[in-house]
């Protein structure tokens, strides 16, 4: 019983690393090289400062 699980495991990786191959060739001929380095977390952050005060009171 085992071996049978130890077996499904190993295919169970397989399976998923391959997976992950297809979704990284297809990300990367999907999306340029600046879309992918780009974050607008700074932006969503710069602009939710911008609303608050420090007292957490809106302007």
């Amino acid at each position: 019983m085992w071996i049978s699980l130890s077996y499904a495991c190993w295919g169970i990786s397989i399976v998923l690393a391959l997976w992950m191959l297809y979704d990284w060739f297809k990300v990367d001929t999907t999306y340029s090289e600046d879309v992918l380095t780009s974050s607008r977390e700074g932006e969503l952050e710069a602009v939710s400062e911008k609303h608050t005060d420090l007292s957490g009171d809106e302007q």
